[in-house]
């Protein structure tokens, strides 16, 4: 690893979240894209993969699902920081973090990480762009995005999609796979 951390001392990290998205995606559907996003990105660019975090920060809701948990926006962020730490202090210079979720108070305590020195740069997958729009491309609804992604991974995991396909996920996995790529891991020289 310490070879690995000399050559390149970035760190990619995965968080998803444990939430449900209805009866025809799995539960932790989100955390699934990520850990993929980020088995990939670290194969291509040789960078190192943390562990995923599986929990995350999820809107409260009256409607209770078997299997959904969450943490608090102060815990995320706490035991982020503490994992952190003590990877700065093993080598790290760069963190990477992957996240397939939106919602403010997750967002928000992982775009205010504590370094020393190294920098923490927090992309959420799905506010990557959709490919532009063309004769060969339909933008589709954001409560489809999990479905097309997840059909496109692992088609198994997904029961009776209505606009999603595994075309339209492969096409916008690799757009968001190419954005990552280019616009925060590829470094020029």
């Amino acid at each position: 690893m310490r070879a690995i951390l000399a050559a390149d001392p970035r760190l990619i990290i995965p968080v998803g979240k444990t939430e449900e998205h209805g009866s025809h995606l799995p539960l932790g559907c989100d955390t699934i894209i990520v850990e993929r996003l980020a088995d990939d990105l670290s194969a291509e660019f040789g960078i190192l993969r943390a562990p995923t975090i599986e929990y995350g920060v999820n809107v409260t809701n009256d409607t209770i699902c078997p299997g959904n948990s969450a943490v608090r926006r102060k815990t995320l962020h706490r035991f982020l920081n503490d994992l952190i730490g003590h990877w700065e202090a093993g080598g790290v210079s760069e963190f990477i973090i992957l996240t397939a979720h939106g919602f403010e108070p997750h967002q928000e305590a992982l775009s205010t990480l504590y370094t020393r020195e190294a920098t923490v740069r927090m992309v959420d997958v799905f506010a990557v762009p959709q490919p532009d729009a063309g004769a060969d491309w339909v933008t589709i609804p954001y409560a489809e995005l999990d479905a097309a992604l997840l059909l496109y991974i692992d088609a198994t995991l997904v029961s009776q999609p209505t606009l999603a396909s595994v075309e339209t996920g492969e096409k916008l996995y690799r757009t968001i796979f190419d954005r990552i790529s280019e616009r925060v891991l590829r470094r020029d020289g």
